[in-house]
């Protein structure tokens, strides 16, 4: 996570991605070539380590399978502006070098008080659903569907929240 998005009040997406899942941490900067915990799951040669970013050498979820029976499959997720995150790439090498995945959506962003610099632009929670609905699709997650469609459930009603005071 960025340190701006770090510093917002603890409503932000990434916030509510780390609370609404069992294996999930946030690790707070911009450089993480030092990262001890971080640079330790890169490591471990028990983990198939990905990092959720767009690029034209990514893995689209859609079509193409990850992860393999006898390793852990571990995505990073940076919860940043688009700028933001690609400063962190720039300045984390051990990230940028993991594949990239990435994955096609149809869907619009339910921030509807926050502007996304493009359409297909998704909130840090809304894309770990697209994420990990192709993961389930293709038996790297098992995850019930009923917890899956209540997966932006707090996201949806803090955004309703914040529209009842526009």
């Amino acid at each position: 996570m960025h340190p701006k998005e770090f510093r917002k009040t603890k409503n932000g997406t990434g916030h509510f991605t780390n609370l609404s899942l069992k294996n999930c941490s946030i690790y707070v900067g911009i450089d993480f070539m030092g990262h001890d915990t971080v640079n330790k799951i890169i490591n471990n040669p028990k983990n198939d380590c990905y990092v959720l970013y767009p690029s034209s050498s990514s893995i689209n979820l859609n079509v193409e399978y990850i992860g393999k029976k006898e390793k852990n499959t571990v995505i990073f997720l940076i919860d940043s502006t688009w700028p933001c995150s690609r400063a962190i790439l720039t300045a984390s090498p051990n990230i940028d070098a993991l594949q990239k995945v990435s994955f096609t959506h149809t869907k619009v962003s339910h921030f509807t008080f926050k502007e996304q610099p493009k359409d297909y632009c998704l909130s840090t929670i809304e894309s770990t659903l697209c994420l990990l609905e192709l993961l389930n699709k293709q038996k790297v997650e098992n995850i019930d569907n009923k917890n899956l469609k209540n997966f932006l459930m707090p996201f949806e009603q803090m955004v309703q929240y914040q529209l009842s005071y526009t």
